[in-house]
């Protein structure tokens, strides 16, 4: 199977974006792919919290759905459609969510993005994903060519809890659309593309935002690109710059099998879960004392 991974530039302009994701599918389909994969946020990036609310459309039926629904039905393409912003119930909070589309434009399925960027970085930037985004509560696998696809967005790459407990459905492929900082990303985001398919023994494909975009305060905020595509070993496969561009790489099921039959982790994995968790706790009038934790989860 071939997926053709589109790196963007999204800026708070969603006819800029919506122009631009339709000119990189464009080019992506020379390389006859099976699989698009867009990156997160690929309709609109930046902006402030009212923005982003006003940004945000419906699903199904907004105009950023419609332009990828029309695209992957035209060209029969299946599209993992990396984040776009959905509409909530209520005016107070959005989603972040991916949706996919089959080869003739159907709906198969969304993911709404369930771990949110609330943090300080170490340049004292900071991210309050919450304010505007509402977490999802459901996990999606889909199927392709005989093949599992798992969905997580950005910020979930970072709880490996999530990747377990999509394994346990035989997942033979994370896609992970991302929008990753620049910081962050010099610092994370190989080591833990890398970790999460060798732990998992799956292809990984992590498909980035890149460049920057501007804040309403004047600042432009940097994105770190370098989307990726590892094997079930770790090896990366197809490694981008950060620049707009488009990435192919081939997925080979027999690698997949080759690694869970050198290494079968299946088969040795103890279930955590069954296990109690011994304390020895150290301080004031318990020290030395040891108790026992039972694990729920």
């Amino acid at each position: 199977m071939k997926i053709a991974l589109v790196q963007m530039n999204s800026q708070p302009d969603r006819s800029h974006n919506l122009a631009e994701v339709a000119r990189l599918m464009r080019d992506a389909m020379t390389g006859r792919p099976d699989l698009i994969v867009l990156p997160e946020h690929f309709d609109w990036m930046g902006g402030t919290v009212a923005d982003k609310k006003h940004a945000a459309d419906q699903v199904p039926g907004g105009e950023a759905y419609a332009l990828v629904q029309q695209f992957a039905k035209d060209n029969g393409i299946w599209i993992h459609a990396g984040s776009l912003m959905e509409r909530g119930a209520d005016d107070d909070r959005v989603y972040n969510t991916t949706v996919v589309f089959n080869a003739r434009g159907e709906n198969v399925g969304l993911y709404r993005k369930i771990h949110l960027f609330d943090i300080t970085a170490p340049d004292g930037k900071t991210y309050a994903e919450s304010a505007t985004v509402a977490p999802g509560d459901d996990l999606f696998i889909y199927e392709l060519n005989g093949n599992r696809i798992a969905c997580a967005i950005c910020y979930d790459l970072r709880f490996s809890r999530i990747f377990d407990r999509l394994s346990n459905e035989n997942v033979d492929i994370f896609v992970l659309p991302a929008a990753f900082t620049h910081q962050t990303g010099q610092a994370h985001w190989e080591v833990l593309c890398r970790a999460r398919a060798i732990e998992f023994q799956a292809y990984f494909v992590a498909c980035g935002q890149c460049g920057s975009y501007p804040m309403p305060n004047g600042e432009r905020r940097q994105t770190f690109g370098h989307s990726i595509v590892c094997d079930p070993w770790g090896q990366i496969i197809a490694h981008a710059g950060n620049d707009v561009s488009v990435l192919m790489a081939d997925i080979d099921q027999v690698r997949v099998r080759e690694v869970r039959s050198l290494i079968p982790m299946a088969e040795h994995r103890v279930l955590m879960a069954e296990k109690a968790v011994r304390v020895a706790l150290s301080s004031g009038d318990c020290s030395g004392i040891e108790v026992e934790v039972p694990v729920t989860g």
